[in-house]
């Protein structure tokens, strides 16, 4: 494992107005530290918060990166690790660019074995979500407790995620990229839109911009299927509790988490007033509904 310095040096200085957006106590940053480890599928980059045995563990969803947790880790504090999924943020690229919640499990649960042993709960919002029911499948006994944010394998919506993606590669600005976010209906605020885009983006020697994630410069958006039924037994068979949460503005519908409800019967449905992306609508009412989760009394 590698530890990033110098590279990462100020990717967290956004913090402050991440608090400050929700409201947060600030009394200067938190110990957070970049790392990379090396899979057998390429390095997974994360962020380290804490300096204790991390407790969860985040996983992103597509097209996003390990920083869109980053209000909800201010708000839980907890030790915790936030990936960059495979072909995300800080995480190499796949040769094949398969981003399927199968194909990248193997790698995602390396690194929990490597960097997380103890953790009991595995958090992920849409393809995180997935991935943490095909990493359950590979490693019934990796953690205890399961939080999937707004998907479930009956997932019908998330069209508008695939047209966001179909847009362009290459843009003039960062302004140009908030701008498309807020059409689409993304974000909080127009300045944590900003933030997320600065992450999630490189400028060119050119000037212009591009996505980090491999998603955004394959020329079509997603590769992958948007069928994940073959999920179900694998989350039908997880033993350990089970809590979804769901954005009332979200991709998930009322019918997929009677559903979930129907198929897993001792998962438990949160629904609470965000977007798909809760962890970023709602940051600090996840990192309670987690918490309570963690303790048992959710």
């Amino acid at each position: 494992m590698a530890t990033g310095t110098d590279e990462h040096a100020d990717e967290l200085a956004t913090l402050k107005d991440d608090a400050a957006e929700f409201g947060l106590p600030w009394d200067g940053p938190p110990p957070v530290a970049r790392a990379t480890v090396t899979t057998a599928d390429g390095d997974v980059s994360l962020l380290r918060w804490g300096t204790e045995e991390p407790e969860i563990v985040l996983l992103h969803g597509v097209a996003l990166n390990a920083h869109t947790w980053d209000t909800f880790a201010l708000a839980a504090r907890r030790p915790l690790l936030a990936l960059d999924l495979p072909g995300h943020g800080s995480s190499a690229w796949r040769e094949d660019a398969r981003y399927d919640a199968a194909t990248i499990a193997p790698a995602v649960a390396e690194v929990i074995d490597q960097q997380a042993p103890r953790a009991t709960t595995l958090v992920g919002q849409s393809l995180g979500g997935l991935t943490a029911i095909a990493v359950s499948a590979l490693r019934p006994s990796l953690f205890e407790r399961l939080v999937l944010i707004d998907v479930s394998p009956g997932i019908r919506g998330g069209n508008q995620v695939r047209s966001f993606l179909s847009g362009p590669e290459v843009f003039s600005s960062r302004e140009e990229i908030v701008e498309r976010a807020r059409a689409f209906g993304f974000g909080h605020s127009r300045e944590s839109v900003a933030r997320g885009v600065a992450h999630n983006t490189r400028v060119r020697e050119d000037g212009s911009v591009v996505w980090k994630h491999h998603v955004g410069n394959l020329g079509g958006g997603l590769s992958f299927s948007v069928d994940f039924s073959a999920l179900w037994p694998a989350l039908e068979s997880f033993a350990g509790p089970v809590l979804l949460v769901r954005g009332e503005r979200g991709f998930l519908s009322s019918e997929d988490a009677t559903e979930l409800r129907r198929r897993v019967p001792h998962a438990r449905v949160v629904d609470v007033p965000a977007g798909h992306n809760v962890q970023e609508d709602a940051p600090v009412l996840l990192a309670d509904i987690v918490g309570q989760f963690l303790t048992g009394a959710a």
